[in-house]
């Protein structure tokens, strides 16, 4: 079964904290149910676990999971762990269902660099560092009844298909899964339905981010940063880019996948308006995808 939601990033941005600041938990919650979904992800600015549960439950809101910055290159797997199992025991105490963890070592994502020219890479040390502590994190998040899954982006050292293939081939199916994030793999390779084809049995979670590739292209031109981009516009919602997500979905469907799918764009709420954007991504969804058919079987 699948279970739709939509990031809190449409709304305030962790990376740039001022854009969106006025936007409350309550305004956010509530945007999340007129625009019909069931759920979210924890944003930076939420509250302590119990706050946030009576305002879930005031809505009949569900927590997906949220994002963690691992420094396991950086700083070494026992400080990862530590700060992980903070972060597992809050998101068991709001019933979510997965840790996404990104490596933040040498990330550029928050810098001003070009995010298309200057991503970070890994040594082979680095990478049998990186498995080895995803590996000992995924053991945490099982024992929280929680899945890791890790986030390939635009500007980190995970952020192709090769190297979505050399951490997947390193590390145990059983403890660290994948989130599949159809603007980030788009924007990094040009494609979207490749990576999804070749590990769709490791995905447990999903991001349907969509892309305006006008946007795209004139970003690379201009040689922008990966803050600089999705301030231009670079990210939209699922039926005002270019991803097919028809085809996506249905091979997913095909597939079985049971789990969340959440809608995610990063853009300037004073631009984009959130409860628009939702409501546009709500339409194309009830009106692209669940109307679709895979098969000679109605969805």
């Amino acid at each position: 079964m699948i279970t739709w939601g939509i990031a809190p990033i449409g709304w305030r941005n962790d990376d740039i904290p001022e854009i969106g600041a006025g936007n409350t938990l309550q305004h956010l919650l509530s945007d999340i149910v007129v625009a019909g979904f069931e759920g979210t992800e924890v944003g930076g600015f939420f509250p302590e676990a119990d706050v946030l549960n009576k305002e879930l439950a005031l809505r009949n809101l569900r927590i997906a999971g949220q994002w963690f910055s691992s420094f396991i290159i950086r700083d070494g797997v026992d400080s990862a762990k530590k700060a992980f199992t903070e972060h597992c025991a809050y998101l068991k105490k709001v019933n979510a269902n997965v840790a996404v963890v990104s490596e933040q070592t040498y990330s550029i994502q928050g810098l001003t660099k070009n995010v298309f020219t200057e991503k970070p890479h890994f040594t082979e040390q680095e990478w049998a560092q990186l498995c080895e502590g995803l590996n000992e994190l995924g053991t945490i998040a099982d024992a929280h009844d929680l899945k890791l899954v890790y986030h390939h982006h635009l500007g980190t050292g995970v952020e192709t298909l090769a190297e979505v293939d050399q951490l997947m081939a390193g590390t145990d199916p059983a403890r660290v899964h994948l989130l599949y994030d159809t603007g980030h793999i788009f924007v990094a390779e040009g494609d979207y339905m490749a990576l999804l084809e070749k590990h769709i049995d490791r995905i447990a979670h999903v991001h349907f981010k969509d892309v305006r590739k006008d946007v795209m292209v004139a970003c690379k031109q201009e040689g922008l940063s990966f803050l600089q981009s999705f301030l231009k516009g670079m990210f939209t919602v699922p039926g005002d880019g270019c991803i097919d997500f028809v085809e996506v979905y249905n091979r997913l469907q095909k597939f079985g996948y049971s789990g969340w799918i959440v809608i995610e764009a990063e853009q300037d709420p004073a631009v984009a308006n959130p409860l628009e954007y939702a409501l546009i991504a709500r339409k194309y969804i009830d009106e692209n995808l669940l109307q679709a058919k895979i098969g000679e079987r109605s969805i």
